[in-house]
């Protein structure tokens, strides 16, 4: 029997109580792959940023059963701050030793690892502001890794990346996915998500369709998330769902 690793319940997520996801239900199988997919503003990343627990729901719960390790948007993280790849890769580790655990030879080892499995063996002792977008990315999911969780949250992990790193991180991905580990992510390239992921919720500010891809990825469901996010009211008042 299928095991469930994440459930919406009735999930209102938002902004100064301004929703940018209405009243989600549903769940996420253990071992699963689903892209999260949608209009610009449809919610995505918000949604992505409440099951990591970066955001408090307005209303409705969240109910996981297993660790998480979030990869953020590249964006989000500061390049001019003069860390090593080392140092940023070994962040992974916090989650098991925490924020002054120590790095024995073990973990060194370990992050060695992490990194030849994205083809940065050796960059060590570069400082994140001299790498490219697509060595960034490499090493975000190299930190990834070494958490070793069985959910993994990925938020638009391929967007402005070369052929060669996307097509060597989708690999990465569905080796995950082999592994039995639970993979949903925020994507916008549909040919892929149509092509790897067999599982896919289109969202733009509440559910469009939810299921298999190809029942999902179609002319009039993609109309219909556009046509939600274009009527969408920015400073319309919370909305309550009415028992």
């Amino acid at each position: 029997m299928t095991q469930t690793a994440i459930r919406f319940h009735d999930l209102t997520l938002g902004y100064d109580r301004h929703p940018a996801v209405h009243h989600l239900d549903g769940t996420i199988a253990e071992g699963s792959m689903t892209a999260v997919v949608g209009p610009n503003g449809g919610g995505k990343s918000t949604l992505l940023k409440a099951i990591a627990g970066a955001l408090k729901p307005l209303d409705g719960r969240i109910e996981t059963r297993q660790r998480m390790a979030w990869l953020p948007q590249s964006a989000d993280i500061d390049r001019s701050f003069p860390i090593t790849v080392f140092d940023l890769v070994a962040m992974g580790l916090i989650p098991s030793r925490g924020l002054l655990g120590r790095i024995g030879r073990k973990d060194s080892a370990a992050i060695e690892h992490a990194l030849d499995a994205v083809g940065l063996n050796g960059f060590e002792d570069r400082i994140i502001g001299t790498l490219s977008g697509g060595q960034m990315q490499r090493i975000l999911f190299a930190r990834l890794l070494l958490q070793d969780a069985p959910i993994l949250l990925l938020d638009e992990p391929l967007t402005a990346l070369d052929s060669a790193t996307a097509t060597d991180l989708v690999a990465l991905i569905s080796q995950w996915h082999a592994q039995g580990r639970t993979i949903l992510a925020v994507l916008h390239d549909m040919d892929l998500v149509a092509r790897i992921f067999p599982q896919t919720l289109l969202l733009a500010r509440e559910p469009i369709a939810w299921g298999k891809t190809s029942d999902v990825l179609t002319p009039a469901h993609l109309q219909a998330a556009r046509q939600m996010v274009e009527a969408h009211d920015p400073f319309a008042d919370y909305c309550a769902r009415v028992a």
